[in-house]
């Protein structure tokens, strides 16, 4: 062999060498970024599963009595179906008798509100949890109720914790997923807690995306022509204010909430019947009862609820003043129709608004419904029914 041939053989064994050492680096790159996938694939279902056995433990609160499946039951929409005696306008406490002024909202769907923000451009507050955005995450969120004097009603994170170290499963699946030092400090064991909670909110559990509407966009469901008639009267802004608020992506967009996050006051009177039984007397000043907000102008403003669900969780308007969902969209159409005077459940003219001086009156701006119209609109919102509460549906 000359030395040129010698020369190349080198080369060309060099660069098979070098190919070889490549490929061998990226095939071993792409098994450990695999591995890592896995691991934390695996690491998140361990968490979703830990998440569901605190959602429903009622050791975490100070009486034993209450679970974060009490408020938010499963079976009802995730909301508290109990009675209390005053018709589920509010939760009744671990203690047996402490009464909140606000409804607990539906779990479902929450894993989509973003977190709580001043959005620059359009000039409002968006997202969050709460009526009030309080609490930006669901994390944040699954840590108020078990310190709450009138919620779950522990006295301290260091006792909740100390709740968690009784169980013998909470210490080995705690180490195993947030690591053996978990439980030497108690603000990290509660915030390990916390997430796992958001962790099992975040599955499909709280949001299959099945109902009615959703099969309809799918091509396997007709509606009537009474939902029809709903559906277009819901997304036309020419005729109500529904689309103005109530959706984000856009007609017959799959995926959507029904909810735009933003906040807003509607004029939702006082709830007396609550008031005289919890013994609140001040003024709900929603949004503003947020630490991040100090402008007066979002007194009275709310978090716009999705209407995922909405028909099968019952009472309505963050205190629950309005019983029927028929109501509620008659107390809309007040605000454009001089005819609509009376409220449906009291036979009485409608309450004043608890803040009257913000409220979205250009928001609110639509023409005035027929009785077929409110109907209709009904009719479509009892399409967004999750598959596994239609039988909840009142016909």
């Amino acid at each position: 062999m000359n030395y040129f041939k010698y020369k190349n053989a080198i080369f060309s064994l060099l660069a098979s060498t070098l190919i070889l050492t490549a490929c061998s680096n990226k095939t071993t790159s792409t098994r450990a970024i695999l591995v890592q996938k896995e691991e934390s694939a695996q690491k998140t279902k361990m968490k979703e599963e830990l998440g569901k056995v605190l959602f429903f433990d009622k050791n975490l609160s100070k009486n034993r009595t209450q679970s974060c499946a009490t408020c938010h039951n499963p079976e009802a929409g995730f909301v508290d179906d109990r009675d209390n005696g005053i018709s589920k306008m509010a939760s009744l406490g671990d203690d047996g008798h402490s009464l909140g002024d606000r409804q607990a909202p539906s779990a479902t769907y929450a894993m989509f509100s973003p977190v709580f923000h001043y959005d620059k451009k359009k000039k409002k507050y968006i997202g969050g949890q709460f009526w009030d955005g309080r609490e930006g995450t669901l994390a944040l969120q699954a840590g108020g109720p078990p310190t709450n004097p009138i919620e779950m009603g522990m006295p301290s994170i260091e006792l909740t914790v100390k709740r968690l170290k009784e169980n013998a499963y909470y210490l080995s699946i705690f180490k195993d997923i947030y690591g053996e030092d978990i439980f030497k400090s108690a603000k990290k064991a509660y915030t390990a807690m916390t997430d796992s909670i958001e962790k099992f909110e975040m599955t499909k559990e709280f949001a299959p995306f099945d109902s009615k509407y959703d099969r309809f966009l799918e091509g396997k469901y007709d509606l009537s022509p009474l939902e029809d008639l709903g559906r277009t009267l819901f997304f036309s802004n020419n005729n109500n204010s529904c689309a103005t608020c109530h959706v984000l992506k856009g007609e017959d967009k799959k995926g959507e909430t029904f909810t735009n996050y933003e906040y807003h006051n509607i004029g939702t009177p006082i709830n007396h019947a609550l008031r005289a039984v919890n013994g609140v007397n001040a003024i709900d000043n929603g949004l503003l009862n947020n630490p991040a907000v100090t402008n007066e102008t979002e007194k009275g403003k709310y978090k716009v609820p999705s209407l995922r669900n909405v028909a099968v969780t019952a009472p309505y308007m963050h205190n629950g003043v309005f019983k029927e969902l028929k109501t509620v969209v008659e107390f809309y159409d007040k605000y454009n129709n001089k005819e609509r005077v009376l409220n449906p459940e009291t036979n009485k003219i409608w309450d004043n608004p608890e803040v009257k001086e913000t409220i979205s009156i250009k928001e609110l701006k639509a023409k005035k419904q027929n009785e077929r119209k409110i109907n209709a609109l009904v009719a479509f919102m009892k399409l967004l029914t999750d598959k596994r509460y239609e039988h909840l549906i009142e016909k």
